[in-house]
């Protein structure tokens, strides 16, 4: 057994039903304990693009909520859904919608907790996450310096090479059949007596290009991501979102049977459509709701990092803001992307729908002249944006366990990273990535559910009792 090999049974048992359970079922005990906080998501769409002007804070809390979302809106999004489709059936889709529906409480709590625990720098700065929440609420360092340790490690791959590498592959897909760069490729092989592919050439380029934009963007700290994604992640999200909707409207005739398909192979017992192997209720559960889980980041403390920056006058009120990071990347992205998908599959029967990158292809394709580039340019922009979201999230973890300075060692070794992302092969990469997720959300587990009480306190006091305009008593020193 060679080393991805090793990898892949490792990331395949972590990932398995005993931590999906643990996750869904945390966002399950949770939505319950605080008395379904979902029903307040139209409350917390309005708090995101209001402003708490004379609270304490880094960042406004619709710049901590976009380079959130710059984080979890990624690739994901997009291929992961249809991989999701490819491997479940239609029925995946419904869980995928399902799990974002649970894990809005979670994402409610682990934005409660990152201000309530956050902390202030002698120069001013706000810092939080489930570290603080680890340490200042359960006394548990050693936890805490364990989630810092897998936040690191997991950013460079999840968060950084793999986003890098989605880039460079679609930038290259995108010029494959360009004249002029075989031509300028023959000239530069020729000229320096090599043999090299145009994708050689290219990758070298984009790795360049990508380090360059991302160390222009990152050397200005959680302010500049912040400024950035509040202008690029609306953006691309409204212009997926567009494309979305453009081919439902012309595949209209196959929505409600998609609907019914979804929810009948959701449940059912016999194999899914295109003979999928296995029940197709197993099947679409494990590869919906692990894909769900790993689309929106619920449960795995990533996001809290940056909620714990935002300008708020109290912990609930950006603990609803943060919930709306799910709502919007499951609820609404992924649950497009999967109606899109399945509906291509009733009116194309011909697409083999195990491909899942095909099917994602085909699905856009039906978009005359610019389906293509807007599926290309979806994905270059998710992906840009989410090296930047995980960039805080890494430096945030470096300066818990080794103080400021090392953040900038960490920003070199993040730049290397994302060229090394844009020019090399992955697979061992995602693997270890999946596993170092996996190892973030236990320690944040443990703090959501022992500190579950003072959520449901929090909450109580803030939400259900109407103080959702009061200022909290300052707690950060």
């Amino acid at each position: 057994m060679n080393f991805f090999e090793i990898t892949q049974t490792i990331s395949d048992y972590v990932w398995g039903w005993p931590m999906i359970i643990l996750l869904l079922g945390t966002h399950i005990f949770l939505t319950f304990r605080l008395r379904v906080p979902q029903r307040k998501i139209f409350t917390a769409i309005k708090l995101s693009v209001s402003k708490d002007k004379d609270s304490t804070g880094d960042v406004s809390q619709f710049a901590a909520l976009a380079t959130s979302l710059a984080a979890t809106i990624g690739t994901g999004n997009i291929i992961g859904v249809a991989t999701a489709v490819s491997l479940g059936g239609p029925g995946a889709v419904l869980w995928c919608w399902l799990t974002g529906i649970f894990g809005i409480a979670t994402k409610y709590s682990e934005g409660l907790l990152a201000i309530k625990y956050r902390v202030k720098t002698s120069d001013g700065n706000m810092l939080g996450g489930p570290m603080y929440a680890l340490e200042r609420g359960l006394g548990q360092k050693w936890l805490a310096v364990l989630f810092c340790l897998f936040t690191a490690i997991a950013a460079f791959g999840i968060g950084n090479s793999v986003q890098a590498n989605a880039i460079s592959e679609n930038f290259i897909m995108l010029l494959n059949d360009n004249g002029t760069v075989a031509s300028a490729t023959a000239w530069l092989n020729n000229a320096l007596s090599l043999s090299y592919e145009p994708r050689f050439y290219l990758s070298i380029i984009m790795g360049i290009l990508v380090m360059t934009l991302v160390g222009v963007v990152i050397i200005g700290g959680v302010k500049s991501i912040g400024r950035i994604c509040s202008a690029l992640v609306p953006f691309m999200a409204v212009l997926y979102v567009l494309g979305c909707l453009y081919i439902l409207f012309i595949n209209y005739q196959y929505v409600w049977d998609a609907i019914c398909l979804i929810c009948s192979e959701a449940f059912s017992m016999k194999a899914g459509i295109g003979g999928a192997a296995g029940t197709a209720i197993m099947m679409g559960a494990r590869y919906g709701i692990a894909r769900g889980l790993f689309s929106n980041e619920s449960g795995m403390g990533s996001a809290p990092i940056v909620a714990a920056a935002a300008r708020t006058k109290n912990p609930v009120r950006q603990a609803l803001v943060s919930s709306t990071g799910t709502f919007w990347d499951t609820v609404v992205v992924c649950a497009m992307t999967g109606l899109v998908l399945t509906t291509s599959i009733i009116a194309y029967p011909e697409i083999n729908f195990h491909d899942g990158g095909l099917l994602t292809k085909k699905a856009f394709g039906m978009i005359p002249y610019v389906g293509t580039p807007i599926l290309t340019f979806g994905i270059l922009t998710f992906a840009f944006s989410t090296i930047l979201g995980w960039s805080y999230y890494g430096e945030r973890a470096m300066e818990y366990m080794a103080g400021k300075r090392s953040i900038r060692f960490y920003r070199i070794a993040w730049l290397i990273v994302c060229f090394i992302g844009c020019v090399m092969s992955l697979g061992v990469v995602w693997n270890i990535a999946d596993i170092m997720n996996a190892m973030m959300a236990l320690p944040n587990l443990v703090a959501l559910l022992l500190l579950s009480g003072i959520i449901a306190r929090e909450t109580k006091h803030y939400l259900w009792d109407g103080n959702l305009d009061k200022e909290a008593p300052d707690e950060t020193t």
